[in-house]
């Protein structure tokens, strides 16, 4: 294949790449040969298109194909392309890290029923094990009700199972006191502090600004990102402990982030802005627009 004949594949997609060089858009073992691998790549861009242009991180595992923050959204997200997951870590009663995004378990879980007497269901009421207890998939479709909450530990190993990059939102901070130092002897025990997670494969955020400095302060090789848009002028600040500033896409402007852009974060390089609230089937478009470099879709 020449490069005019490669290029043209490219852009046009799957159907002028099986003309050219057979069919690559089925799933099966890639050639060896540089132009084998290449041809590969398109055809996965083809497929996922959104392993190209701007970092895509799925928000909450593919919590449109399965419900979220589980064990089978991380399996979705493997499934479907994605190479980063974004999850939400809260604490449990007796100091347990477990995945879940609301301050409450009563939106995904059947907790009222199981645990009818214990309103107002808060994640930090319960213990791991009555947490473990739960059905955390049965409000999403019936075919994933043996879905539970998942631990911490379930879930990196998860993560390292399906060789993804995890995107990890401290929840509720100001709730749980100490919970940085908990989830980072956590990370630590899972293997998730080694050179290849910290440089290529983790990132955690949090909205709590105390939070992330913490996380900086207690590991500072670990890259970290402020959920928010912070003032121009309180920018600085920021970059001293941060490598991301993580926005609502509602809430800035190109000029926004052109700015945060010029600033270097903590470990000396541009700042990068992840924003959230982007939709899959436009995020290429509104990052261009922008100029983000990931979306959390």
């Amino acid at each position: 294949m020449n490069q005019r004949t490669f290029r043209t594949a490219a852009a046009t997609g799957c159907a002028l790449l099986v003309a050219a060089v057979g069919p690559a858009c089925t799933g099966t073992a890639h050639a060896a040969s540089p132009v084998g691998l290449a041809t590969a790549r398109v055809a996965d861009a083809v497929r996922f298109p959104w392993l190209v242009g701007p970092v895509v991180v799925a928000h909450r595992g593919a919590s449109r194909a399965a419900p979220e923050n589980t064990l089978a959204a991380v399996d979705a997200a493997e499934r479907q392309g994605f190479k980063w997951v974004e999850n939400d870590v809260q604490q449990t009663r007796d100091g347990k890290l477990v995945v879940v995004h609301d301050g409450t378990l009563t939106r995904t879980t059947n907790v009222k029923r199981v645990f009818p007497q214990r309103a107002p269901w808060r994640v930090r009421d319960f213990t791991a094990a009555e947490i473990a207890r739960l059905d955390a998939g049965s409000w999403f479709g019936k075919g994933f009700a043996r879905e539970r909450v998942p631990t911490l530990r379930e879930f990196l190993r998860r993560m390292d199972e399906h060789d993804l990059r995890l995107l990890l939102e401290i929840k509720n901070p100001q709730l749980y006191p100490g919970i940085e130092g908990r989830i980072v002897k956590e990370l630590s025990a899972a293997g998730w502090l080694d050179r290849q997670h910290v440089r290529r494969r983790l990132v955690v955020q949090s909205f709590g600004a105390n939070s992330v400095r913490t996380v900086h302060g207690l590991v500072p090789e670990v890259r970290t990102g402020f959920l928010g848009n912070p003032p121009l002028n309180a920018l600085p600040s920021y970059a001293r402990y941060v490598d991301q500033i993580n926005p609502q896409l509602s809430k800035v402007d190109a000029r926004y982030v052109a700015a945060v852009h010029r600033l270097r974060g903590a470990h000396g390089h541009r700042l990068d802005v992840f924003a959230w609230d982007v939709p899959l089937q436009n995020h290429l478009g509104i990052a261009s627009t922008y100029g983000f470099d990931g979306v959390i879709v």
